[in-house]
């Protein structure tokens, strides 16, 4: 037979698009439409149902940046129709390549009742099945004026993401406002031939079932009448009922489809505007599970639903319905899908307290899961803590975006720095935004790198970024798709019952060790500095509030501020979503979250400022309050006492210009330029400075990605950079410190290096007065020290990448992330970089071809970016930052150096000391938070870790009487574990980086 494929595929395409697409709606007729313009930000339901409308007519423009219109369209169903199936069609000026990233609109009755949401790819509006003939219709839409801000040529420098800058230009033109008959037969066999087209191109072209498909096309595609199509689609339907009823075969792929839709918390649109799109999706996807009874769909992120709850009462009703059903069901078990790099460990182990305390307050349900699909990357400690809250999954995709290398697994275990292991698996559709496409299904099944051991994946269906969710077309087309020869089957079910079965099937996957590192989106560990730094003082300053406010309240009857520390850390958690803490957020995002850390800062500052004083008394003794998990000039952790004297540093010109710092610990030369050549550590009599080299040297880069400009730096960016030599200033400043300034381009710096007595740090305080455009600020360390590897703090310990590019994984990793230091080492001597609010880094290691031909490795601290995109003004203005660098530096003083640089002394004048709640025995082990256990009851809680990568063990005693102590999981509900108490101390052995939890109550307990 002749190969005429071709000839019936372009076939199909023409009378697809042409004739039989357009008979789904084979008659309308016009609505009235009226539109009120919100000013300013948008009005409650009732104000905008309330407002007076004027006329507007199909073709108008309408809708400023950020604005909201009231649209109001009438209008009576033909008695002709009596009988059909009838529709609104409301197009805002959708482009339907565009979901979830321009104009929306929420649909409601003239009570108030939402009815659904309408975006890109759902437009219609049931009116009846079937009408009656001459109902009257009045809906009303909330329709939001969204910009597009990631439009065709992406990544173009716009002022449309901030309200500030957008301007009033009308952005989007009304298209098309009609009631219209619905042809449910004729949408029926759209369906059909899309799943045979989409699998027919799937299909090897010498298979048998590629041919039966493209004959059963063709005949039906005879059996349609071009100038009848809804009166010849149910014979061509019938000539495709064969082929459509063939069953897979039996070692064919197993998808589980997840109803989803990823909405960003914040990212090209507002927090606030974030509320409004969850209404619109979750309204959608309750309508269409009361539609679709085997359709299942899950909502990760507790914020998201609050903000349901809060703010659209009436569409939480339908929600909790839902839920209660099993249907729509809460998924993730985080209070938002958050950064997984930069969040510190007590951060990150309350994305899940508050997360799985919602869904448990809210419905009685547990999350086993985490859901993550779309986070940059996850750091090496996440494993612990997921499963340290209770859960025992993890789910997420963006690791399919890397650049250089494929990962080698779709499921396996994961395994942190603990030794922990996660079921964890990737979705190998490489998508959450799956549209039940054939191309999609079939990539799914060749993608899925564990064929011959397993055969489940998981496919999160529906539109999202912006939100929308699934459709009802997902749906036909999965309902075709689930038992169908040539295609992996598909049947909808939650990520739980997935989990169950890939788990069952698969008791003994791969296992990967280690961070699981985003080969894409480097940049994002720098970008919006402000944010980046809101975000760890915020952190830090939640570990004081609740230190002091639990010690005080024990001590003294102290009120605990529950309620207030519960808001502020929700607040905190929200803002570590994974669009917001990276910088990947427009310019009015970040505008806000400037301002709400200050905010925060204001709140924590005072009740710290009140707990402190309420635990000094009455006095003028001055007193210095110790944050810091660890002793510090004689006043113990979690204590306030007066500190030891530390002797003093002397400052003299250095001969050859510059100055020299001498404490008597260190000995450190800077120069004239303001270059620190020089840092000799006098007991062990160690150079740290490489030879030839300075330290405290800026060096500048160009900085234009292909692509990505906010999230990502290309590693050719190293092929070009200008050392910052030149200083303007360089002057000795108080006893103990050398301030520098220089200037470049249109930007000054100005530093301030001292070195404290007693100390055995270099501390470097730098401010930067920022204006330059896609340039890339680093600050370089070169130290002779040969290291094959170094360590990097991340949640709850800290893991080890090699400083070497022996292979494409290691070369992948040319900017990675640190919490609150770096550290290396040679054998008995090692340096450590603390920093009080950077996270991106990089570390290489050159061997000297002239003079020792030792190894230099150099630490660069990523300080500053300006990416024009999404914020055009990302970073500009002034900056400061906190480094120290730490000669033979162990890593223990790098763990204590960490938390030093990040919570500084606090004095007041009081009576006296004050002992510290709890004291530990053993550096090794860290105490992470001392609070009061969260429902109120009075109990103590304490979290704690091995922070040395080795066995410790250690003695906790109470500075409070005990009557019990139990080990709890992060949710604070008692573990099975025994803990061995002997009055009011605890005795404790742990891993490496094991994490623990006490919970103590209290002889007499205060709520």
């Amino acid at each position: 037979m002749h190969d005429d494929r071709r000839l019936v595929e372009a076939r199909l395409k023409r009378v697809l698009d042409e004739r039989v697409r357009p008979a789904v709606y084979p008659e309308s007729v016009p609505l009235e439409v009226a539109v009120w313009h919100a000013p300013g930000e948008p009005v409650p339901v009732a104000e905008g149902l309330a407002a007076e409308p004027v006329p507007i007519e199909v073709g108008a423009r309408w809708g400023a940046p950020w604005g909201t219109s009231w649209f109001r369209v009438t209008g009576t169903v033909p008695e002709a129709w009596a009988g059909k199936t009838v529709e609104a069609l409301l197009d805002l000026g959708f482009d339907e390549n565009m979901p979830g990233f321009q104009c929306e609109g929420l649909v409601y009755r003239p009570d108030g009742t939402p009815v659904k949401g309408l975006n890109p790819r759902n437009q219609w509006v049931r009116i009846g099945a079937p009408v009656e003939g001459g109902e009257e219709v009045r809906l009303h839409v909330e329709a939001a004026s969204n910009p597009v801000i990631l439009d065709y040529h992406p990544f173009l420098p716009t002022r449309l993401g901030d309200k500030e800058t957008a301007g009033s230009e009308p952005q989007y033109t009304l298209t098309r406002m009609d009631l219209a008959v619905f042809d449910e037969t004729v949408w029926q066999l759209v369906l059909d031939l899309e799943v045979l087209g989409e699998l027919m191109h799937e299909l090897p072209v010498d298979s048998a079932r590629r041919w039966d498909i493209v004959r059963a096309v063709d005949r039906a595609l005879d059996a349609v009448d071009l100038q009848d199509v809804n009166g010849s689609a149910a014979q061509a339907r019938v000539r495709l009922e064969t082929v459509l009823s063939e069953p897979a075969v039996p070692s064919a792929h197993r998808i589980s489809a997840v109803g989803h839709a990823h909405i960003d918390s914040a990212w090209l649109w507002p927090l606030r505007e974030t509320v409004r799109k969850v209404a619109r999706t979750t309204s959608n996807m309750t309508a269409l599970l009361e539609d679709e009874p085997e359709f299942v769909f899950a909502m990760s992120q507790a914020q998201q639903w609050a903000w349901v709850r809060d703010h659209r009462p009436e569409v939480w009703a339908r929600v909790k319905k839902a839920v209660a059903d099993g249907r729509f069901v809460p998924a993730g078990g985080m209070w938002v899908e958050s950064d997984t790099n930069m969040p510190g460990s007590e951060a990150m182990a309350r994305q899940f307290v508050h997360g799985k305390r919602f869904f448990l307050d809210e419905f009685g349900i547990e999350n086993d899961e985490a859901w993550l699909p779309d986070t940059f990357g996850f750091a090496a400690g996440l494993p612990q803590i997921i499963k340290a809250a209770g859960s025992k999954w993890l789910l997420t995709q963006k690791i399919s975006w890397s650049q250089t290398n494929k990962f080698p697994h779709h499921t396996f275990r994961w395994e942190g720095i603990d030794g922990t292991r996660i079921f964890t698996h990737f979705p190998p559709v490489d998508t959450y935004n799956c549209s039940m496409k054939g191309s999609e299904i079939a990539h799914a099944a060749r993608n899925f790198k564990d064929k011959g051991l397993a055969r489940h994946s998981l496919a999160p269906t529906g539109w999202g970024d912006g939100g929308g969710g699934t459709t009802r077309e997902m749906i036909a087309k999965a309902a075709r798709l689930r038992d169908l020869e040539g295609s992996a089957t598909v049947v909808w079910e939650s990520p739980a019952e997935f989990f169950e079965k890939a788990e069952a099937e698969y008791p003994e996957p791969p296992v990967w060790v280690g961070e699981l590192y985003l080969e894409l989106h480097r940049a994002t560990l720098t970008s919006q500095a402000r944010t980046k730094q809101g975000n760890r003082r915020s952190e830090h300053l939640l570990r004081e509030a609740e230190l002091w406010a639990a010690t005080a309240s024990v001590r003294v009857g102290f009120p605990y501020p529950y309620e207030e520390l519960d808001r502020i850390w929700k607040t905190v958690l929200l803002h570590q979503f994974h669009d917001i803490l990276p910088g990947s957020s427009i310019a009015w995002v970040h505008r806000e979250a400037r301002k709400t850390y200050e905010r925060i800062a204001g709140e924590l500052n005072a009740i710290v400022d009140a707990a402190q004083r309420a635990l000094a008394g009455e006095g003028d003794r001055e007193l210095v309050f110790n944050a810091t998990p660890h002793t510090r000039a004689g006043i113990p952790a979690g204590g306030a006492g007066t500190p030891a004297a530390e002797g003093r540093t002397r400052i003299t010109p250095r001969p050859a210009g510059g100055h020299l710092l001498d404490n008597g610990l260190l000995r450190i030369e800077i120069d004239g330029d303001g270059l620190v050549v020089s840092v000799h550590d006098i007991e062990a009599d160690r150079e740290t400075i490489a030879p030839g080299t300075a330290a405290n040297l800026l060096q500048l880069h160009p900085d234009f990605p292909n692509m990505w400009d906010a999230w990502d730096v290309d590693e050719f960016y190293r092929h070009t950079v200008t050392d910052l030599t030149t200083a303007d200033e360089v002057v000795a400043d108080g006893e103990t410190g050398v301030r520098i300034v220089r200037t470049f381009g249109s930007s000054r710096v100005t530093q301030l290096l001292s070195l404290a007595p007693g100390d055995r740090r270099l501390l470097l305080d730098t401010e930067v007065d920022w204006h330059e455009t896609e340039k890339f600020l680093k600050l370089a360390f070169p130290l002779d020290v040969h290291a094959e590897r170094y360590a990097s703090e991340t949640q709850f310990g800290h893991f080890h990448r090699p400083t070497h590019t022996n292979t494409s994984w290691e070369a992948a990793k040319f900017e990675a992330c640190n919490h609150r230091f770096v550290h290396l080492e040679e054998p008995g001597w090692g340096v450590a970089v603390a920093n009080d609010s950077t996270y991106g880094h990089d570390v290489t290691r050159t061997v000297r071809t002239d003079g020792d031909g030792g190894t230099t490795t150099t630490v660069r601290v990523s300080l500053l970016r300006a990416p024009r995109f999404p914020d055009p003004e990302t970073d500009q203005g002034v900056h400061r930052f906190r480094h120290a660098l730490i000669p033979g530096a162990g890593i223990g003083d790098a763990v204590r150096e960490g938390w030093r640089i990040n919570l500084p002394e606090r004095r007041l004048t009081g009576a006296g000391e004050v002992t510290p709640l709890v004291t530990v025995d053993r550096d090794a082990v860290v105490i992470t938070a001392v609070k009061l256990a969260d429902d109120g009851s009075g109990d103590v809680v304490i979290r704690l870790h091995e922070a040395h990568g080795g066995r410790a063990r250690a003695t906790l005693t109470t500075g409070f009487e005990v009557a019990d102590v139990v080990a709890t999981d992060l949710l604070e509900r008692p573990l099975t574990e025994i803990v061995a108490r002997d009055g009011d101390r605890v005795t404790l052995r742990l891993r490496p980086f094991q994490l623990v939890t006490l919970r103590f109550r209290r002889a007499q307990s205060r709520s």
